[in-house]
């Protein structure tokens, strides 16, 4: 189980509740960001899975521009050299097929790092082609949800691209809006050997004091709480999959 974490404290429960990995990002509300070197190193001292960093300049679509691409080679590189384990990334074109050559221009600077193709596969115009381009990319993974806003419905096209990837190195992740009542029927369904969630429950501020006249963020309904992994559902989500794959 990969754990998706925005927090110092997210990443240590998820390490108690049994995940294998996390991957770290900023800005969960928009997909995830890329996280700062100061989240990383705080994360890196705590716990001792491996951390994959999410390397996306901006929320929004997955079409980046040359100063874009110069941002997320920067930022890479930082990340790498601050301890990263591995990363995740990816790139289209305007016309929604898989930026081979942006991709590869990451990828030589992420390498030997394992290095997984994130959810802009679902955004791509052919889910099975843009696979293609990503196993022969070299990819270690992909991230998907099999182009649909969830796991559970995108189940059908992720059983397909698990088969589009036997015999090759490059794994089928699934993730987007996995939970532990569905978890079980995902597996069984896409035959994935992996999966990817965040497990988070809401937390209410510690804030006594609250300004509820005036906001920071643009979504006022969540400016006095956060969402942070429960390392019971961790345990719990992990109880499921081992359940399926103990032999």
């Amino acid at each position: 189980m990969e754990v998706c974490v925005d927090s110092v404290q997210s990443a240590i429960n998820a390490q108690a509740g049994g995940a294998s990995r996390v991957e770290l990002c900023a800005n969960l509300m928009e997909g995830g960001t890329t996280p700062s070197i100061g989240l990383l190193k705080v994360i890196k001292s705590q716990i001792t899975i491996p951390v994959f960093v999410m390397i996306r300049s901006r929320g929004g679509d997955f079409c980046y521009n040359d100063l874009e691409m110069e941002v997320m080679k920067e930022d890479l590189l930082a990340l790498k050299r601050a301890g990263a384990d591995g990363f995740v990334f990816g790139v289209l074109t305007q016309d929604g097929e898989v930026n081979a050559a942006a991709c590869q221009s990451l990828l030589d600077i992420a390498r030997p790092c394992p290095v997984t193709f994130h959810r802009a596969i679902d955004m791509a115009r052919d889910i099975y082609l843009s696979l293609t381009t990503v196993i022969n990319l070299g990819f270690d993974r992909v991230l998907s949800s099999g182009g649909y806003n969830s796991a559970l419905e995108g189940c059908n096209i992720l059983q397909a691209m698990v088969q589009q990837t036997q015999g090759v190195k490059t794994i089928v992740v699934p993730g987007g809006g996995i939970k532990i009542d569905n978890l079980e029927q995902i597996l069984l369904k896409s035959q994935a050997k992996e999966f990817h969630g965040s497990a988070r429950r809401v937390i209410d501020s510690v804030m006594k004091f609250r300004k509820c006249n005036l906001t920071m963020g643009s979504q006022p309904d969540i400016e006095f709480i956060t969402k942070v992994t429960s390392t019971e559902d961790v345990s719990k989500m992990l109880s499921i999959y081992n359940s399926l794959y103990a032999n």
